[in-house]
């Protein structure tokens, strides 16, 4: 009588956990077709936006004649490496700049300022530095995705509550202890905030650059079909950097789960 008291809940949230994904997809074949119809009818412009089944019709064309897999292996790889990059180097200087309070006070305004700065405009410092090569893109994606995590993490080790650290005091605990045991664990929802943002700036960055050096991955490929003027190829290479996106976004979502589990 339990066991089945207990499995009628888990059944009725099956429906619940799908509806959203449900609500999700239907919105966005409902946006699609809106789309196609005002094209059709002559409210927007096919020249400027191409029919969503144009683009649908493109995609096994670029797969096949622009090699699409493997610019998309490679933008991937440059992504990754630059969030990993970011993800280490970030909450390290992070954890420094909020243990050691005068290197916060002088470089959280620099860092900051970082935030905000075109990054990408620096791109021919970094050519010159490291040369027409792929460590061009990933070291920029790099330096654009590091202040959102540096200045998350200095958060969410500031903002943990006070009692959890005294709770560690009297337990005698030592520094190294309370970092993992209470502060590392009560910031880590803070700082994947910040591995998020630090995510989106690295592939912009990474996508933008791919593009303006003409190097490799989806970037150069979307400015070689947009010089052709193939809008529906040049659409669909879009939806590819939109997949490498989500793909990074479950990952660090399932990442986050495991960690906090873990906790």
């Amino acid at each position: 009588m339990t066991m089945s008291a207990a499995a009628v809940p888990a059944r009725r949230r099956k429906p619940g956990n799908a509806l959203p994904a449900l609500v999700g997809f239907g919105s966005f074949a409902g946006f699609f077709l809106l789309v196609e119809l005002l094209i059709q009818i002559g409210v927007l412009n096919r020249f400027i936006i191409p029919p969503p089944s144009e683009i649908i019709e493109s995609f096994p064309r670029i797969i096949v004649e622009e090699h699409v897999l493997s610019r998309f292996v490679m933008t991937l790889t440059e992504c990754l490496t630059a969030g990993v990059m970011l993800t280490v180097f970030g909450v390290s200087g992070g954890v420094l700049m909020q243990r050691y309070k005068l290197l916060q006070q002088a470089c959280e305004t620099w860092v900051a300022a970082m935030a905000s700065a075109p990054i990408v405009l620096c791109y021919p410092l970094f050519l010159v530095i490291f040369g027409r090569s792929a460590w061009t893109i990933i070291m920029m994606g790099f330096v654009s995705g590091l202040p959102p995590v540096i200045l998350k993490t200095v958060e969410g080790i500031s903002s943990t509550r006070k009692v959890l650290v005294n709770v560690g005091r009297s337990f005698n605990l030592t520094p190294a202890q309370q970092f993992w045991k209470i502060l590392f664990p009560a910031s880590l929802p803070t700082i994947f905030v910040g591995i998020r943002l630090g995510l989106i700036f690295a592939l912009i960055n990474v996508v933008g650059v791919e593009f303006l050096i003409n190097f490799g991955g989806l970037g150069q490929l979307i400015n070689e079909l947009a010089e052709r003027y193939d809008l529906a190829g040049t659409y669909a290479a879009i939806c590819f950097v939109i997949l490498v996106s989500v793909l990074f976004f479950m990952t660090v979502e399932k990442a986050e789960r495991w960690l906090t589990r873990a906790d």
